[in-house]
């Protein structure tokens, strides 16, 4: 049971490596936390999301990457 245990550990491990490696630079959408704080602190959901778009070219360089990143499906 014990090895069964340290086998499916191993393999969460592997994964989540493998999906870390994959995030983009600057650490996806976690980029656009400081500007969301800033510019949409009393927002939430769609309408933090449409404060975001409202505001996108206060944005930071690194979070303008990230939502072009992810727009573009990566």
């Amino acid at each position: 049971m014990k090895i069964k245990m340290l086998i499916v550990a191993g393999l969460l491990a592997a994964t989540a490596g493998t999906a870390f490696a994959q995030a983009p630079a600057g650490g996806g959408m976690a980029a656009c936390r400081e500007d969301a704080q800033k510019f949409c602190a009393d927002k939430s959901g769609p309408d933090r999301r449409a404060c975001m778009e409202a505001n996108k070219d206060k944005l930071s360089d690194a979070c303008k990457a990230a939502r072009a990143a992810r727009a573009a499906g990566q």
